[in-house]
């Protein structure tokens, strides 16, 4: 049977207790998500991201599976996890940059040769970050999530994981998108190629986003996600309230705003130094 088959059948079982073999499949299953060799996501041709259930739920069979255990460095530094998800065997052979200040990549995940990571920074199992992207400090890659080729995620900057339910899309961020300081893509949002998200900028199912180059409104559909479209220039700001005590007292919500397109303006000021790298 193949990887797949083997994983779907261990799933479904109902008991709560596993034998070596059973350990060794998922041990075979996390080094292909280590390799890239499987994704809870992927795009085909056509753009259109599927989600694979079936990887979300072998990554949650290794939650089930697993047993608490320690996985302290030392006596001083202490933690505590599922035996099943140990922090990624890097190695310089990877040629991930990783530089010293408390940074952690856990194993399962997917960190192409060519990424940069700034401590401390945090990739969760299921996560596939391409080539030449660099996570700045304090930036998560949450579960599952899905980054491009030479993505900035700046400082702070979060991407929420997204494991369950297994039919749900993870967040998507394509090829060659800034994400500002301080920014949050969370609930399945889909951020396509070449977008520049401003600092501060949250996305979210429930948030729509005004396009006031275009004049539309982006909203979640109910069976699908947000998508923010090819090189939108993404700001933080404001809608008033239409009416009720709200209107009254000047209250406004919080809405994204997109500005313009990405133009070779643009592009100038947000190049990233290659010296950086």
């Amino acid at each position: 049977m193949s990887l797949r088959e083997r994983v779907e059948a261990l799933a479904a079982a109902t008991r709560t207790s596993f034998d070596d073999a059973d350990r060794a499949l998922f041990a075979e299953f996390r080094g292909a998500l280590t390799r890239g060799e499987v994704r809870a996501a992927e795009r085909a041709p056509s753009g259109e991201w599927r989600v694979n259930a079936w990887v979300k739920r072998g990554i949650l069979l290794g939650f089930r599976m697993g047993s608490l255990t320690d996985m302290s460095a030392d006596a001083t530094l202490r933690f505590f996890d599922k035996d099943t998800f140990p922090v990624r065997a890097t190695t310089l052979a990877d040629r991930v940059r990783i530089v010293p200040g408390g940074s952690s990549i856990r194993d399962g995940s997917y960190v192409a040769p060519g990424v940069v990571c700034m401590p401390p920074m945090y990739v969760n199992v299921g996560a596939y970050v391409d080539e030449g992207t660099m996570i700045d400090s304090h930036a998560l890659v949450g579960s599952c999530a899905q980054i491009g080729r030479r993505v900035h995620l700046s400082a702070a900057a979060q991407v929420g994981g997204v494991l369950e339910p297994v039919g749900a899309m993870p967040v998507i961020v394509e090829d060659d998108v800034l994400v500002g300081g301080g920014c949050g893509i969370y609930e399945g949002t889909i951020v396509r190629e070449r977008v520049v998200l401003a600092a501060g900028t949250i996305l979210t199912g429930s948030t729509p986003v005004y396009d006031v180059v275009r004049g539309q409104v982006y909203r979640r559909p109910p069976t699908g996600v947000l998508e923010i479209p090819a090189g939108a220039v993404v700001v933080p700001g404001a809608r008033a309230l239409p009416e009720g005590k709200g209107a009254g007292w000047g209250l406004s919500l919080y809405a994204p705003v997109i500005v313009k397109y990405r133009d070779e303006r643009t592009d100038a000021a947000t190049a990233l130094e290659e010296s950086l790298r």
